[in-house]
């Protein structure tokens, strides 16, 4: 590709669509913690048995399931929404019935556990397909070369929902009651909305099933056997390998594991969360606009392999906290290392999985790829307690490490193949 022809990194955030995702970033951020973490607070404030919130602000397990009704976003227009379009259409349904959930959320309070209970299922269930929505709609606003400039405003806006929902809410529920908290951040959730109605529809042309069968064929089964009809067995099988492994490092490294070893190195509570949940989530943002850059400029593959390398090589920065124990630099240090690379590895990876989809099945085939990708390092993540009690941190972390091997080791064998894929993109692009 010569210079001339290379994606304009400028070109690619300036297009309308990067500052929609801004606002459906948001709108995706916003009710994850409120069926989570925040809500065990709220909880918690009202006597609720410890095993009971555990399992209440489980709710947000329906977004691990999402690829089971992905299917109806492909291939099913919601009735009083079709005219804003299939993808519109299913994110104002899903952004309504959110705020609605988080109505009722504030009206029912733990008080009455049942109905809030349901009320809080309702949320997890609207803002998982709020997700598949806005993942769909990412993907087919625009072209593949401006995916990475659209994942970095979408996480920006991902994570300004995530301080709203979490360490604003924490000091409003300081001074007011929660449920007031509740209805605010639901009022916030008003701005997508706005942005929603402003925002173009995706042309694509799309096959209409005339008959019951081949409406359950087409959402099914052909996501599955388009994928293997286009890239062949074997090649669509290393690939699934390949998008299994190459994010253990990372997986492994943001469950129960990390919390308990901060702990065990000396830091407080306070030095933990400012750290890593506050200083950590604006490092996080950098890296996430330097990949969505690197994608612009660099194309998609070649700015992968050089991520999940960063990010796989990262925890290995761990060790020298292990040999700095308390030292609040060297945690600074190693926070700012490990989220600025996995911050990096977004865009391409989102970029990667985008570029896998048929625009046909866009919202079923996205929602089992991302699943695939987060599965094998949370298998590790959750065995981690029993890995760090035989061996101790710093084998762990190697251990994570050593992980990122396999996976590079197909990035090379796949590199060929999809590097002359990508170039055939940019190449129709120009033409």
């Amino acid at each position: 590709m010569s210079a001339a022809a290379k994606p304009s990194v400028w070109r690619a955030f300036a297009q309308p669509a990067a500052w929609t995702m801004l606002f459906f970033g948001f709108a995706s951020g916003l009710p994850f913690l409120l069926v989570a973490g925040t809500l065990a607070y709220w909880l918690k404030e009202n006597g609720i048995e410890l095993k009971n919130i555990t399992m209440i602000a489980s709710a947000g397990m329906l977004y691990a399931l999402k690829f089971l009704w992905a299917p109806l976003l492909d291939h099913w227009q919601i009735p009083g929404f079709a005219h804003l379009g299939l993808r519109r259409g299913w994110l104002l349904f899903a952004q309504i019935g959110v705020i609605a959930g988080l109505v009722a959320m504030a009206a029912l309070t733990p008080a009455r556990l049942v109905p809030f209970v349901c009320a809080t299922l309702a949320v997890a269930l609207f803002a998982a397909t709020l997700d598949i929505a806005v993942d769909a709609y990412r993907i087919e606003i625009a072209p593949l070369e401006a995916q990475g400039a659209l994942v970095a405003t979408y996480s920006l806006g991902y994570r300004i929902g995530l301080i709203l929902s979490g360490a604003l809410a924490l000091i409003l529920a300081d001074h007011v009651a929660w449920s007031w908290v509740y209805l605010a951040l639901a009022t916030a959730m008003l701005l997508p909305i706005v942005a929603n109605l402003l925002a173009p529809e995706p042309q694509v042309e799309r096959a209409r099933p005339t008959r019951w069968s081949d409406a359950m064929r087409r959402s099914i089964v052909e996501p599955f056997a388009d994928f293997f009809r286009r890239y062949g067995w074997h090649l669509a099988l290393v690939t699934l390998l390949f998008i299994l492994l190459f994010k253990i490092p990372e997986q492994a490294t943001i469950g129960g594991i990390m919390s308990p070893f901060y702990r065990d190195m000396g830091f407080s509570k306070t030095e933990i969360g400012t750290i890593t949940k506050i200083y950590g989530i604006w490092i996080g943002i950098v890296g996430v606009f330097v990949g969505g850059a690197a994608v612009a400029r660099w194309g998609i593959w070649r700015t992968f392999g050089v991520a999940i390398v960063l990010c796989g090589s990262s925890n290995l920065f761990y060790l020298w906290l292990i040999a700095r124990p308390g030292n609040l630099l060297v945690l600074t240090a190693v926070i700012s290392c490990e989220n600025l690379t996995l911050g990096f590895l977004g865009p391409p990876t989102v970029a990667f999985l985008s570029s896998l989809v048929n625009r046909q099945h866009t919202a079923t085939q996205y929602a089992l790829l991302s699943s695939l990708v987060n599965l094998p390092g949370k298998i590790l993540g959750f065995f981690a307690g029993g890995i760090v009690t035989a061996t101790g941190y710093g084998m762990y972390f190697i251990i994570t490490v050593l992980a990122v091997a396999p996976a590079a080791i197909l990035f090379v064998y796949l590199s060929p193949r999809f590097r002359a894929i990508e170039q055939a993109v940019f190449a129709e692009k120009r033409d």
